[in-house]
């Protein structure tokens, strides 16, 4: 597997709002463009993109945040027709990484109930279910 993973620049925002399109990550109310300019005025060491070293396309992501108590992980994405390759999983870990040098505890993420066959790979990698609700209020509107 040839992969370079390294932090976000700005010249990646097409090739990772695409990426997240194809994988069905983005939402009609949800702009990905302003999903990334907020993340980069926070812990924008935590946003990573995985890079193909031969041809320098982006052929993965993840994005990861830590508020003190928690860590979460968004957007972990890898190409359609590079998975199986690990990806994932290497963006996965680095980002863990990431999390663990701030000091943080727990790593959580959310999966959309519509998205059930990602969760099998979350299990294999040693994230469990959990017995809460999540609930969101927009206050932003896009």
């Amino acid at each position: 597997m040839g992969l370079e993973i390294r932090a976000f620049a700005h010249g990646d925002t097409d090739a990772v709002v695409a990426l997240w399109e194809t994988c069905g990550l983005t939402r009609p109310w949800n702009d990905p463009r302003r999903d990334i300019e907020r993340k980069l005025r926070v812990q924008p060491e935590l946003f990573l993109v995985a890079v193909d070293p031969g041809t320098a396309a982006v052929i993965g992501s993840v994005m990861g945040g830590y508020d003190g108590h928690r860590g979460w992980i968004y957007f972990l994405a890898s190409a359609p027709d590079r998975r199986g390759e690990g990806i994932a999983r290497a963006l996965l870990a680095a980002v863990e990484a990431g999390l663990l040098e701030l000091g943080c505890p727990k790593a959580q993420l959310m999966v959309r109930s519509e998205n059930s066959g990602v969760v099998d790979f979350y299990d294999r990698l040693g994230y469990a279910g959990s017995d809460v609700l999540v609930r969101g209020k927009r206050l932003i509107e896009d």
